[in-house]
């Protein structure tokens, strides 16, 4: 049977109603209402979730809590976790391609892109921070002779995580692989629009052996699950990836609560900076085009913004337009499809509406923009790009979140800083040229979490992910990530 063939006969399998993960079991919501799972690919329902309530929340953070003082996981000598994770890891490979699927059931991310960005990242992710554990260390302070400093790393107890619907196993993966790693607990939140497939990496982890409660994922809205959570007084450190709007409530929540450590991945409007003497600007194009358009552009790190040197601008907005025209936009479970489905309906409109505003502000549509496949009852639309953009316009200021990309010209690299920097964000950003100088320079005074050099994207774990400004703080990925999963603890010997 080829790849093919396989996806086609795993699109069809059936998915029951979904129970929540408490405890180590599966467990029926106290109130029993449920919401409908609805798949962006042909608009129709999927399964049900459990909603969750505040007493379901509280029911997980006390099975957390009491999974942590038992000591089963988190005072597990470093090598029994490494063996868990490990297996997690194992798993996820082995069951890729039926995770990879059920995801895009779930949230219209094409296979191709799927299959490595959520499985494959997952898995790597697990087996990163899994060999990671047995080679941090603490510390031995320089004092005087008569004195013995130490500084222990711990874990700080119970995590609450908050995951989009964007690559959501990818996403949690940079969340749960670090953070249990540590020896902590986790009550996690998947977003309402795609939680299948933690939910299926749930169940992974218990049979791969990690203990009853030190895992529990609750489903249901960010109003009352997401807000339980971040309120709830037996929480110790909260990391969400998401809207600044939702993020700036978490902050209050903690004000409101028991100051808990709250860490943020929030939003980008992230430039893309192209000088004339980009070393190769076809492949500039194409490969600017991949960091905007895949995935529909529902991505954090996106490259909406491409500011160009003004000498090239015309010949680049020829280029990127061609390579968008030429992507093919359909079912996501196709490996033949480029781009796949727009996660929901409410975020194929909004993405619309933004076409029309960026019109009615004198941007120029160069291509693409309009909903297209209709009549297979699933959330398609064309990759834009707008060309004749100025830095006023709503499509350069707000985050989309979908496939638009806003052109602007700049005549020197100091007005190519400005305009980067002229935005309230900070997570990613990229710069083409062939002069080492200027990327130093462009490294250097871009505030951005990331500025990639002729290339956009393909950062692996090795590197942190976070913002700068109001894209948020703390950090995904490599082993900063430990930082916010652990408490440091001073030992102080009078010799």
């Amino acid at each position: 049977m080829n790849q093919q063939s396989a996806i086609d006969g795993l699109r069809r399998a059936e998915i029951p109603s979904q129970a929540l993960f408490i405890n180590g079991r599966w467990q029926q919501g106290e109130t029993g209402e449920t919401i409908e799972a609805i798949s962006p690919v042909d608009g129709k329902v999927l399964t049900t979730l459990a909603r969750a309530s505040r007493g379901d929340v509280d029911r997980a953070v006390r099975a957390g809590r009491a999974a942590f003082e038992a000591g089963h996981w988190s005072r597990m000598p470093p090598a029994g976790r490494k063996k868990v994770l490990l297996r997690i890891a194992e798993i996820i490979e082995a069951r890729a391609l039926e995770l990879a699927v059920l995801g895009v059931r779930d949230n219209g991310t094409e296979i191709g892109m799927a299959l490595r960005a959520e499985p494959g990242s997952a898995a790597a992710t697990f087996r990163y921070y899994a060999e990671a554990i047995d080679k941090i260390y603490g510390e031995i302070a320089p004092t005087a002779d008569t004195v013995l400093g130490l500084v222990h790393r711990e874990a700080v107890g119970v995590v609450g995580a908050i995951v989009p619907w964007n690559m959501p196993l990818m996403i949690g993966a940079w969340k749960l692989a670090p953070a249990l790693a540590m020896g902590n607990s986790v009550v996690l939140k998947p977003a309402e629009a795609a939680s299948l497939t933690l939910l299926q990496l749930a169940e992974i982890c218990a049979e791969a052996g990690l203990p009853d409660g030190v895992l529990n994922v609750v489903t249901g809205s960010g109003s009352v699950v997401g807000e339980a959570i971040a309120t709830h007084m037996d929480v110790d450190v909260l990391v969400f990836t998401g809207s600044n709007a939702v993020g700036r409530r978490l902050l209050e929540y903690s004000a409101r609560s028991n100051l808990k450590r709250v860490y943020l991945e929030l939003g980008g409007k992230s430039p893309n900076v192209v000088f004339a003497d980009a070393p190769d600007l076809a492949r500039a194009a194409t490969v600017s085009a991949n960091g905007i358009f895949r995935n529909s552009g529902q991505v954090c790190v996106a490259g909406s913004r491409l500011l160009v040197e003004r000498s090239v601008h015309d010949e680049m907005v020829e280029r990127i337009a061609g390579v968008a025209s030429a992507m093919t936009v359909g079912d996501p479970l196709r490996l033949d499809s480029d781009i796949g489905a727009i996660s929901s309906a409410g975020q194929l409109a909004g993405n619309l509406g933004y076409v029309e505003r960026a019109e009615s502000e004198g941007g120029r549509r160069v291509v693409g923009g309009e909903r297209i496949l209709a009549e297979t009852g699933g959330f398609y639309m064309r990759p834009a790009v707008f060309d004749g953009v100025t830095q006023e316009m709503t499509l350069a200021r707000e985050e989309v979140f979908g496939p638009l990309l806003a052109v602007i010209p700049f005549d020197s690299e100091e007005e190519a800083v400005r305009i980067a920097n002229a935005t309230e964000y900070g997570l990613a950003s990229a710069v083409w040229t062939a002069n080492l100088s200027r990327a130093h320079r462009m490294v250097r005074a871009i505030r951005a979490g990331i500025v990639h050099v002729n290339t956009y994207g393909g950062s692996d774990l090795t590197v942190p992910l976070g913002g700068h400004k109001q894209s948020g703080n703390g950090h995904d990925k490599s082993l900063h990530a430990l930082e916010k999963y652990t408490a440091l603890k001073t030992a102080w010997f009078q010799l």
